[in-house]
């Protein structure tokens, strides 16, 4: 910011410095060489630099926005299909080529950079298209600002109210009617209807509020109350209202081992122990935020204790061998994943299923007394593994983890 200090520069800024204006010109080690207004150059140390009277950052290109990776993967795969697919195409416009060209590729007459100007090439790929050339250089734009979000067809994304077109007036009475029917008995859709036809027409008079078909009507009363069981069980309505409105948002982790969200569940069904007696079984389960890979997963009786949750941690970090009866189709050595680099790293490779490794920098867990024990909390601190605890009953702060432990 300009006339503050800061102990961040980048090739291209602007400082003041020495009474006069200088450009960054490169940084190397504890070196910046600096170029002035009049072309005169010279190379100070940085300490030096930011420690001299006078010092500012003046001017400052913005820094590059990162692209909402998040929001993407939700859309549908046509919609990031057809993204993809313009980047492909920008990106031939711009350099040439398009993306994963191998050494040695020739870019095409029309977008060869040497023979043709950039609105030559843009030209080219709206007739290629056939687009207008506005349209080729609004994704141009788009995409130097925003990456591949830029390209996405913006309808996918466009929020669509719940209540579609109906008058706000009448949407506001409807909330209000079934706001009312928390702790009086249980109505029929039918009889709040008759309520927020009177509740209108008082208030605006007969005729001035337009009142929708008698289906779309019932389609804008179940909008709405959806998830309040305005017309079921009193208690489960009652306890709903009473729940504490508490923010939700969604989390999102760029790269594997960021986030790896822990959870146990009992299951519904009944295992043979070894001594012959059946029982119930829990499952506790460890999945990867970023890639949805499910890390490591332990079965135990139920009464899961705190060295299962450790041992969850030990086979997170180890490769899965291969077992008895398995198809050699699931070897590591059959997967995508550079088997011969991993090989090198660790010779148990050689006979591990085809299950990444995932070192977790983080693990999520709720408040079950295995998890917060000192068993699990040491062997964490002894794999430098961070330890974040969710809120109480706040699923939503670890979805992930209870959705898988529950299907599991």
């Amino acid at each position: 910011m300009a006339g503050e200090r800061t102990s961040v520069l980048r090739p291209g800024d602007w400082v003041t410095f020495d009474d006069g204006d200088h450009q960054v010109v490169a940084l190397v080690g504890t070196s910046v060489r600096l170029r002035s207004a009049g072309g005169t150059e010279s190379v100070v140390l940085a300490s030096y630099l930011m420690a001299s009277p006078g010092f500012s950052v003046t001017g400052t290109e913005p820094l590059p926005a990162l692209e909402p990776f998040g929001l993407l993967a939700t859309l549908p795969e046509a919609v990031q299909a057809a993204a993809r697919e313009w980047e492909g195409h920008v990106v031939e416009v711009e350099t040439g080529l398009p993306p994963g060209a191998g050494p040695g590729v020739l870019p095409r007459p029309e977008y060869d950079p040497a023979v043709c100007s950039l609105v030559e090439r843009a030209e080219a790929k709206a007739a290629e298209l056939g687009v207008s050339l506005r349209t080729v250089q609004g994704k141009r734009s788009r995409y130097a600002q925003q990456g591949v979000w830029g390209l996405v067809d913006q309808r996918a994304v466009r929020l669509v109210e719940a209540t579609g077109r109906s008058d706000a007036r009448l949407v506001a009475a409807v909330r209000e009617a079934i706001e009312a029917e928390t702790n009086i008995s249980t109505g029929t859709r039918s009889r709040l209807i008759r309520r927020v036809v009177k509740m209108v027409e008082a208030t605006y008079g007969p005729g001035v509020v337009p009142l929708p078909s008698k289906n779309t009507f019932y389609k804008l009363v179940d909008a709405l109350a959806t998830g309040r069981h305005t017309f079921g069980s009193a208690v489960t309505r009652r306890q709903t209202a009473n729940r504490p409105q508490g923010p939700f948002t969604p989390t999102f982790a760029a790269r594997p081992g960021e986030q790896v969200q822990i959870d146990s569940t009992p299951l519904d069904v009944m295992v043979v122990l070894d001594s012959g007696l059946t029982a119930r079984a829990d499952l506790t389960i460890a999945i990867d935020v970023a890639s949805r890979t499910i890390c490591a997963a332990v079965l135990r009786p139920v009464g899961t204790k705190a060295v299962d949750a450790s041992l969850l941690l030990a086979r997170m970090l180890v490769p899965e061998p291969m077992r008895p009866g398995w198809s050699a189709s699931l070897r590591m050595a059959a997967s995508r994943m550079p088997h011969r680099r991993l090989l090198e790293v660790d010779a148990r490779m050689e006979q591990a299923a085809a299950k990444p490794v995932i070192v977790p920098d983080t693990v999520v867990i709720d408040g079950g007394k295995v998890f917060i024990s000192d068993t699990f909390i040491r062997a964490c601190e002894r794999l430098g593994v961070t330890v974040q605890r969710s809120r109480p009953r706040t699923p939503t702060d670890k979805p992930r983890g209870s959705y898988c432990a529950s299907f599991g």
